[in-house]
């Protein structure tokens, strides 16, 4: 048995990262309750940290590709807001290169707010480039959303600095020269196109919170301009507002 108190040995195993180290093997040997469920709990943390990294590898498998075939310039689009009543719909362009390691980085929708807050920050730090393209309501009523959308992921792959030699697009195919994959749940497959899910989820978030100070009664800070409970009473209550999608059902039904 060591001398070592638990919480020393603790801050020891914290910066262990591999189960064979000798000091874990010496510890799997102390008698002491603390200190085996220390261990037990550095296991199991270490193993989950490993299949992270496993899953975070896998959706990095089409970049890995692409790069291996000299193409350095891969950029992953997403979209956001396809479905609520009011506001914009969001589509982001990201490139990472191969160096990039937030191990964090899925599908938007599997992460909480403040999850999304702080890879945004760093994804926004980190990355080569990162594009955003905003489409307001009236783009959407006359085109429709689809459309919208095709349009706003087309401009923003044209409007990054570095032209990408591929793009890996999350189901809705874009209208550019570029050879593209199409992948449908793409922000669960690819870690540039989560990452993008992410940046453009953040951006019209915080938007939609801004649009909530402008146009109170409808809590777009919660529902981001989708049809819940609360939204229908502010039509119900307030009317339609100029960020509401004036083709949308209910909305046309609040004019």
């Amino acid at each position: 048995m060591t001398n070592q108190t638990v919480a020393q040995i603790k801050a020891k195993l914290a910066n262990i990262n591999d189960l064979q180290d000798p000091f874990v093997q010496l510890m799997e040997s102390d008698s002491r309750k603390g200190v085996q469920q220390a261990v037990k709990s550095f296991k199991r943390q270490l193993t989950l940290n490993q299949e992270k990294f496993e899953a975070f590898e896998r959706r990095f498998q089409y970049e890995h590709e692409l790069w291996q075939r000299g193409e350095s310039l891969v950029a992953g689009i997403d979209e956001v807001g396809r479905g609520p009543l009011a506001g914009p719909v969001v589509t982001a362009a990201v490139i990472l290169d191969d160096g990039f390691d937030l191990v964090s980085v899925t599908d938007s929708k599997q992460l909480s707010s403040t999850e999304r807050e702080k890879l945004y920050l760093k994804i926004i730090k980190e990355a080569v480039e990162v594009n955003i393209c905003v489409k307001d309501n009236d783009v959407i009523d006359k085109y429709n959303i689809y459309q919208a959308t095709r349009i706003a992921m087309a401009q923003t792959v044209q409007e990054l600095h570095h032209r990408p030699s591929h793009l890996i697009v999350d189901a809705v195919p874009i209208d550019c020269d570029i050879p593209q994959i199409t992948l449908i749940k793409g922000d669960q497959k690819s870690i540039s196109v989560a990452a993008a899910s992410i940046v453009a989820k953040e951006y019209r978030d915080h938007l939609m919170q801004d649009y909530d100070l402008v146009y109170p009664g409808y809590d777009f800070a919660h529902n981001m301009g989708y049809g819940t409970a609360k939204h229908i009473a502010g039509l119900k209550k307030y009317g339609v507002t100029p960020i509401h999608r004036q083709s949308f059902t209910p909305v046309m039904n609040f004019k």
